[in-house]
């Protein structure tokens, strides 16, 4: 298959398999869809912006009109978090699977080592950062990473980090900084950045460079990774997580009173 064919085929997809569930647009794809589709952005070099759906940023979403238009305005927008999965399959809209963005960035490390992609990092601190380059190297010796940045600069560096990112001509670009801050940098900048496919990844170099634990399979299959995360860091995350879950309860709650009214 060429480009063209190649790209119409990944609009036709993307386009049928974009739905929405309490006002959020999102894409029902697979883990290996989802990696298919990255894999063409950068084979063809067809610029791709992708972004996730969890609870927090469902909510959020809700509250901050700029959030809503960065996280609309993706390309693909992989459903995160597993209460959204759950909610939006007990509101009958039909998702396949989580598609974690931990796990999407993890894959896409095997690709680019496979296919010889570079991806740049840019995001988090420089110690984590140093940790994910040395994991790299020892889980992919071959793959070569075309540049990295930590996440600690001001709005007045942007456009010099984005030359630089752009200088080093990427294939791929992981942004591991918080929400709403890398949406609204995606979002400010894709039209001019060279890596063809570009995702936020949130707090996964946290994760890959060992600075916090990911939660275990069962775990994450219970739903409960978010009580895993907070149990590392119940200062700073419980008050953020109780907020979230408690807006989402209700918002689910509302959203399942008037779907029968809709029908």
């Amino acid at each position: 298959m060429n480009g063209s064919q190649s790209g119409w085929a990944q609009h036709r997809l993307l386009a049928s398999r974009r739905l929405e569930f309490m006002g959020a647009p999102m894409h029902a794809l697979t883990m290996t869809e989802t990696l298919g589709i990255a894999e063409e952005a950068m084979a063809f070099r067809r610029p791709l912006l992708h972004t996730v759906i969890n609870v927090a940023k469902l909510v959020n979403m809700g509250k901050n009109p700029e959030l809503y238009e960065d996280v609309t305005g993706a390309d693909v927008i992989s459903v995160d978090g597993m209460g959204v999965l759950w909610g939006a399959r007990l509101c009958g809209v039909k998702v396949p699977e989580r598609v974690a963005g931990v796990d999407i960035m993890i894959n896409l490390f095997d690709l680019c080592a496979a296919r010889g992609f570079r991806p740049y990092l840019l995001g988090a601190e420089q110690q984590v950062l140093d940790n994910v380059a040395l994991r790299l190297r020892r889980d992919h010796p071959s793959l070569v990473v075309a540049g990295m940045h930590d996440g600690y600069f001001d709005t007045a560096d942007e456009d010099a980090i984005v030359a630089a990112i752009n200088a080093t001509d990427a294939d791929c670009l992981f942004v591991a900084m918080p929400t709403p801050r890398k949406e609204r940098f995606l979002k400010r900048y894709r039209d001019v950045l060279v890596p063809n496919f570009v995702m936020g990844v949130g707090g996964s170099f946290d994760v890959y460079g060992g600075k916090v634990a990911r939660a275990p399979q069962l775990v994450q299959a219970l739903g409960a990774e978010w009580l895993f995360r907070v149990a590392q860091e119940p200062s700073r995350l419980w008050p953020r997580y109780y907020e979230t879950n408690i807006a989402y309860a209700s918002l689910l709650w509302r959203e399942l009173r008037s779907r029968p009214i809709r029908r």
